[in-house]
């Protein structure tokens, strides 16, 4: 696609050390987005700007924000009309690149548009439970959406429609269960901050009735054992980290400084 014939989307993505993942990512839109931009990190140090550099990716340090207000920060740098963000695991397949071109010739009212992403996990795309569709908005017109949510589950906070795209965007999650298991408690920990923020408590309720709850929506009501073994086992981690956030906001609880 030669650059008259690129699309007047700005790609924006964040990262920290990505080398080893981010090469598929920038090769899905490099050929026909108008522009790419990353924001790394200021630690990075394992070459993932120049892995960048290589698809013309404008690359900017900046020091770690936060995943809302770092991504926020990327679009404001963004030159083209629409955005589409991007992390550094993922992948525009290319039914998807045809349906937002579409979208970006035609968009009518929609001042955003949402696609479902599908997980490879443990040698299997996932098609059920939790993880599916799990649909997610990240194509928009600049200016009529931002990134707000809870860190590190950032949410586009849209002004106006938001159509539906058919094809997925492609997710390379976890790379190994262990990973998995200690992004959990990275992240169960983020909540136990909002929660004191947010002045939240957990009661026992919480401990017994959510995790039991989320193993059987994901594995049973959204058929979650179609997907074999992964999807089992992701059933049972999401239902770990649901008790793991809870029961950590209730040892915050605790008193302090408790005499024996």
């Amino acid at each position: 696609m030669t650059t008259e014939q690129r699309l007047p989307i700005s790609v924006c993505i964040i990262a920290g050390n990505e080398a080893r993942r981010i090469r598929r990512a920038l090769e899905s839109v490099a050929g026909w987005a108008g522009e790419i931009i990353v924001v790394l990190n200021d630690d990075v140090n394992d070459g993932t700007d120049k892995i960048a550099e290589t698809f013309g990716a404008k690359i900017f340090r900046e020091p770690w924000k936060g995943h809302v207000a770092q991504k926020n920060s990327a679009d404001a740098k963004a030159a083209h009309p629409w955005i589409l963000g991007l992390d550094a695991d993922e992948e525009v397949s290319p039914a998807l690149r045809d349906e937002i071109r579409q979208a970006v010739a035609g968009p009518g009212a929609n001042a955003a548009f949402c696609f479902p992403r599908c997980s490879f996990y443990c040698g299997r795309w996932i098609r059920h439970g939790d993880w599916y569709p799990d649909r997610q908005t990240r194509l928009w017109q600049k200016g009529r959406a931002h990134w707000g949510g809870i860190d590190p589950h950032d949410k586009l906070l849209v002004d106006g429609p938001v159509g539906r795209l058919r094809h997925d965007l492609l997710h390379h999650t976890f790379e190994t269960i262990n990973f998995q298991i200690t992004k959990t408690v990275l992240y169960a920990d983020d909540f136990v901050r909002h929660c004191a923020a947010q002045g939240k408590t957990a009661g026992f309720l919480d401990l017994l009735v959510r995790p039991a709850w989320r193993f059987w929506r994901g594995y049973l009501l959204r058929l979650g054992f179609l997907d074999g073994w992964q999807g089992f086992t992701i059933a049972w981690l999401t239902a770990f980290y649901t008790f793991l956030r809870y029961v950590k906001v209730r040892e915050a609880q605790l008193p302090k400084n408790l005499s024996p």
